[in-house]
């Protein structure tokens, strides 16, 4: 199949459009492709096909269902540019998180260090860690483009854990340098975790290229690869040998790799060694279905980071030409837009009073404390973005 040109993105009617129809993408302004992306019609059929599975075979779908897992564990692979690591899948990322920290030495290396721009799921967890005598350090994250260095400075020996975001999930801003954090790690024995999750989908990512071989990464579908819930993904480096506390039977349906010791807990091979207990596979349905799509159509994460850079610049250009208040709401113009990620994140002391205000004449954002955030999809037309940024400039003239 052809893929569409940033041209007949931009049109109206927007070339993608049509295979999004059941989330009426070209009737509706959704700017929340931070937080939501609409999901294209496949996803809804392969819904159905997960129905009539389990309809027709029974406790036998667990076959079917198995072979559509390792579809989706290609597609995350692809996306990560992964050659030989382990692709464990989950329904969200904290019980892989959780399944990852049950692994880790903390007796012996009783330290973690991340960032204080990590998505709630690990700064709450980390927080409670900490209540527990858990030693957490958290590096700034402002300025971006230097927290690399500032996170390989505080890895020592006494670091189990280092987790940093590749793409920071307020602010939109790429973090740049996991090479060094990596080769911190590597020098201390500490364990690297990625979260890529506002990465993938919108922006190229490969391990190879970063360095990031011997990390885990952590992300899912719920946003830009539009895959909806229940997809995420822990990868795990090859040759892994730790043993995660919180661990599922599932790993058991692998071939045990840890020897035949009876006496202890044995755990499967490759991605089952992370692995969970029973799930509701329809999720890898729709994410197989989604990701042959994403194929079919060529949506590359090189042609994606195009489409997103030019929506993202327009959203950027239309709101400066508006010349609004910055008391009420601004942006940063520092930051060049080649170092953000895919939206735009807009400062408002009334974030939820704009984002409410927005919503009553049509246009969907969402927003977190003092940020306003417009996420642009590739199946929205240029005329729709501009019309979002209208739609504020009413709201915010209104107060």
């Amino acid at each position: 199949m052809r893929r569409p040109s940033l041209d007949t993105l931009r049109a109206t009617p927007n070339a993608l459009a049509p295979a999004y129809s059941r989330f009426r993408v070209a009737d509706r302004l959704l700017l929340t492709g931070h937080s939501h992306q609409a999901w294209p019609d496949v996803g809804f059929d392969a819904q159905a096909h997960a129905w009539s599975d389990a309809a027709e075979l029974v406790d036998a779908k667990w076959d079917r269902a198995f072979a559509e897992a390792e579809r989706v564990r290609a597609g995350w692979a692809a996306l990560l540019d992964d050659r030989d690591g382990d692709i464990t899948l989950g329904g969200n990322t904290h019980e892989l998180l959780i399944r990852l920290l049950s692994a880790l030495p903390l007796r012996t290396r009783p330290r973690l260090v991340t960032t204080d721009g990590e998505f709630h799921t690990v700064r709450r967890q980390l927080d409670r860690l900490e209540e527990e005598g858990v030693e957490v350090v958290r590096i700034p994250q402002e300025p971006a483009a230097h927290v690399a260095d500032r996170v390989a400075e505080a890895v020592d020996d006494r670091t189990a854990l280092v987790i940093v975001s590749s793409v920071f999930y307020l602010s939109a801003r790429i973090v740049p340098g996991l090479r060094r954090v990596a080769e911190a790690c590597a020098h201390t024995g500490a364990a690297l975790l990625v979260d890529t999750y506002h990465t993938l989908g919108v922006l190229p990512f490969s391990l190879e290229e970063d360095g990031l071989k011997d990390a885990f990464v952590l992300g899912g579908g719920y946003k830009y690869c539009q895959l909806g819930e229940g997809n995420c993904f822990l990868r795990v480096p090859p040759d892994c040998g730790l043993r995660p506390v919180i661990t599922g039977w599932f790993s058991e349906f692998a071939e045990l790799a840890d020897g035949q010791r009876p006496d202890v807990v044995q755990y499967g091979a490759g991605p089952a060694r992370f692995a969970g207990a029973t799930y509701d596979p329809v999720s890898h349905y729709r994410a197989a279905a989604v990701f042959e799509f994403f194929a079919a159509q060529a949506l590359t994460p090189v042609f994606l980071r195009s489409v997103s850079q030019h929506q993202v610049g327009l959203l950027a250009r239309t709101f400066d030409a508006l010349d609004l208040d910055p008391a009420v709401v601004s942006r940063d113009r520092d930051v060049p837009l080649d170092q953000i990620g895919g939206f735009l994140a807009l400062r408002a002391p009334d974030a939820a009073g704009l984002s409410a205000g927005l919503a009553a004449r049509g246009v969907s954002t969402d927003f977190r404390g003092d940020v306003l955030r417009f996420g642009p999809a590739p199946y929205l037309a240029d005329a729709q973005l501009e019309a979002a940024m209208t739609a504020l400039d009413e709201v915010t003239r209104s107060v």
